[in-house]
């Protein structure tokens, strides 16, 4: 029609999922069967897909091989091996709002610790309030990172475990494991970043479950 404008699709969106290696085969057929036929490709940070309606899936494991790669055939049958490897990780999250030690095994919460602690949110007040509520709000944030730093300290003590999984407010997460309280475990490897809520008990026995599973990042094609 004269004046029209073309019609735009929406762009594509990623969302994220965390599927078990159990279970990863079972997802790959139903991603198949919704977006079409599949090209698998040995990606750096784990395995792509690509479906035939332009929809694609990159699945990365919880963590390297570290010299004990999955087994199998295809690329999704060793990824889901490995993911299916006992381990165990230390986790670290924290938010303004409260915190999540815990250590955990294929899933399993060994030994944990959530809490309560309160950090002010910014504000966009100027001068010399502005500057009263930073120092105030920075040193909110140096006595969390403390108290999360000690009560990891406690639950990490008298456990082994392979991986450090910091999740939260990438800041704060930094900020707990840079302290001298956590120096015993300095040196472990870490796992990629989690994004968490506040974490609460069940945040955190979701986080731990997630830990030891395959990420999963789809990508709709444009205007799906």
């Amino acid at each position: 029609m004269p004046g029209s404008r073309p019609t735009q699709g929406r762009p594509a969106s990623t969302r994220t999922a965390f599927v078990p290696g159990a279970r990863l085969a079972g997802w790959v057929d139903r991603f198949a069967a919704s977006h079409g036929d599949l090209e698998y490709e040995d990606h750096d940070d784990g395995v792509r897909l690509a479906a035939a309606d332009g929809a694609t899936a990159l699945l990365v494991g919880p963590w390297p091989d570290d010299g004990r790669p999955g087994r199998g055939s295809g690329l999704v049958e060793r990824l889901a091996s490995l993911a299916s490897q006992p381990r165990t990780v230390g986790l670290v999250l924290v938010r303004r709002g409260g915190y999540g030690v815990a250590v955990a095994s294929e899933g399993i919460i060994l030994a944990a610790k959530t809490g309560s602690k309160y950090v002010q949110s910014r504000t966009a007040a100027g001068g010399q309030s502005q500057q009263r509520f930073a120092r105030r709000r920075a040193n909110q944030a140096d006595a969390m990172a403390e108290a999360v730093a000690e009560q990891a300290r406690l639950v990490f003590a008298g456990h082994a475990f392979e991986y450090i999984l910091p999740g939260g407010d990438r800041g704060l997460a930094e900020d707990v494991l840079a302290l001298p309280a956590l120096k015993p475990w300095a040196g472990l490897p870490r796992l990629a970043y989690l994004d968490v809520p506040d974490p609460r008990a069940a945040v955190l026995k979701k986080a731990a479950a997630d830990a030891c599973a395959v990420r999963v990042t789809v990508t709709d094609p444009p205007g799906s």
